[in-house]
């Protein structure tokens, strides 16, 4: 059972603290997961943990028994991913009992998201709570605080407007390629990724009347898949290369560690392309599309932070409603807090000398 000295906490770090060659350093990749999580289970007095590892963060929830648990959580993230602890410090958030329940809720409704309401959060994190379930690493505090969390986000969603016009960082890259382009209906259009992320991208560019798409990815059957259901075709990943300067608009949305398009590739397939521009939009973390590739001659390449920016000039109506929003999100936390500030750390909510918030870089 936990005790009345323990401490429910949050630490990492996101799109606010990190920039993007900053937070692709401190992704979690799929492949390196399961080894992280057996070092976790060694970790002493650490009794629940949930892992939130997204494009835009990578945030630890858990229960333990001192601040010397977190601590040595902080220190052994580092390690894993060979970061100096003071870097990862300047950038890294901590925060206690119900300000850690008031950022969990302000990430799930997408008040804290890069492009402000976005749906695709909620699922990444009942996704990270039904795996740390499966591990078996939540209890009694984290199964209360992710449910309730779950509850109340969908209350602050149908409450506020916050999600109006369904921006996602899908729509948002096929809006700037019609933009570029007019009209995609003739464009060649290749995916790099057959995952969810692809998915709902080439669900946008259909939507806005493309009908030249091809899906390539690591496992042709996956790529097969996806082009079936899109009218497209499939390209098997060892042409990638080969094929590049075939199209005009390359997407990555690859879950790999390494970039998958080097800027070697994209010189050789610019030869082919001769003065007609090539477009990348690199919706990966770590990035799928080497960054040097932009100052090549007609190649324009955009990635996750160049998309936030862009949009944000369409945020005007969600921004009217974040002020409501965080006052729901205020009084839920609270509802939560009280339910299990007995189980974790007992007391008063946390005080400023509580909150270790990340210098400015």
């Amino acid at each position: 059972m936990t005790t009345l000295s323990a401490t429910l906490f949050l630490i990492g770090a996101n799109h606010r603290t990190a920039p993007i060659e900053v937070r692709e350093r401190l992704a979690l990749t799929s492949n390196r997961l399961p080894e992280f999580h057996a070092q976790l289970d060694a970790l002493k007095g650490l009794r629940e943990i949930t892992v939130l590892n997204t494009c835009n963060r990578v945030e630890f929830y858990g229960v333990a028994e001192s601040p010397d648990t977190v601590a040595q959580l902080q220190q052994a993230f580092c390690a894993f991913q060979g970061l100096e602890p003071e870097s990862f410090a300047a950038i890294c958030r901590q925060v206690h009992g119900r300000a850690a329940i008031e950022h969990l809720l302000s990430v799930a409704c997408g008040i804290d998201s890069q492009m402000l309401g976005e749906t695709e959060i909620l699922g990444q994190v009942k996704d990270a709570y039904a795996a740390a379930q499966g591990r078996r690493t939540t209890g009694p505090v984290l199964n209360r605080v992710f449910q309730k969390t779950f509850q109340y986000a969908k209350h602050v969603r149908t409450h506020t407007a916050i999600n109006e016009g369904q921006i996602s960082i899908a729509n948002v890259a096929v809006d700037l390629a019609l933009k570029i382009f007019g009209d995609l209906s003739s464009t060649r259009i290749l995916l790099l990724g057959s995952g969810d992320i692809g998915e709902k991208t080439a669900k946008a560019f259909q939507s806005r009347g493309a009908t030249s798409l091809t899906i390539a990815s690591r496992t042709l059957g996956h790529a097969m898949e996806l082009a079936t259901a899109f009218n497209g075709t499939a390209l098997p990943w060892e042409h990638v290369t080969e094929k590049l300067g075939d199209y005009s608009i390359v997407v990555g949305s690859t879950s790999a560690p390494d970039v998958v398009v080097t800027t070697a590739d994209v010189v050789a397939a610019m030869k082919k392309r001769r003065a007609e521009p090539l477009f990348f939009i690199d919706l990966a973390l770590p990035r799928d599309i080497d960054a040097g590739a932009a100052e090549l001659d007609n190649v324009f390449l955009y990635n996750l932070d160049d998309l936030a920016k862009i949009a944000e000039e369409n945020l005007a109506a969600r921004t009217a409603q974040v002020a409501h929003a965080r006052q729901i999100v205020g009084e839920k936390s609270e509802a939560i807090w009280k339910q299990v500030e007995s189980q974790a750390g007992g007391g008063s909510p946390p005080t400023a000398t509580q909150v270790q918030e990340p210098r400015s870089i």
